[in-house]
């Protein structure tokens, strides 16, 4: 083969710490102790942060399937994490909240998730560190508009290289 790929860009850089940072995840909600799979820990969490969403957004926020989301909203139902109310706005469709009684397992993950980005961003100082989350927004910020087909390919009227 030919063709030499560089394995430090961005995007290879992204995919890898995207991959490592879910499995470390995973890891320490099954050592935790909170009663909650990874996926459904994942999905209280989409559900907490929204305020109330739709099924289906949860479903493409965490990249998984409309039945596997379905499975994990069951459980979190089950345990009274989380309610389905009806949509106001679209009667075929179902809102999912967070109840009070998810404070708890909120509260668990939280820890959970602030002790391992303390282990993640070892080395990095506190101004280093917001930089990296504002360049992480720029960038999913960018992604998003690309998903929308709304990003401006000439920011600021820069020229692009010749």
């Amino acid at each position: 083969m030919s063709v030499k790929l560089e394995s430090d860009t961005i995007g290879m850089l992204l995919t890898d710490v995207s991959r490592l940072l879910r499995g470390a995840f995973d890891r320490r909600i099954n050592a935790s102790g909170v009663e909650l799979t990874p996926g459904e820990a994942r999905t209280l969490i989409q559900v907490a942060l929204a305020g109330g969403i739709k099924q289906a957004d949860i479903a493409i926020k965490l990249g998984i399937e409309p039945m596997t989301l379905s499975t994990y909203l069951d459980r979190l139902e089950a345990l009274e994490l989380v309610q389905r109310v009806p949509d106001p706005g679209d009667r075929r469709a179902k809102n999912v909240v967070i109840t009070d009684t998810a404070d708890l397992a909120l509260t668990a993950i939280r820890t959970e998730v602030r002790e391992l980005m303390e282990q993640v961003t070892v080395g990095l100082e506190p101004a280093a560190r917001e930089m990296l989350r504002s360049s992480l927004q720029m960038l999913r910020d960018n992604l998003q508009q690309i998903d929308r087909g709304t990003l401006d390919k000439n920011p600021a009227g820069k020229n692009p290289a010749p």
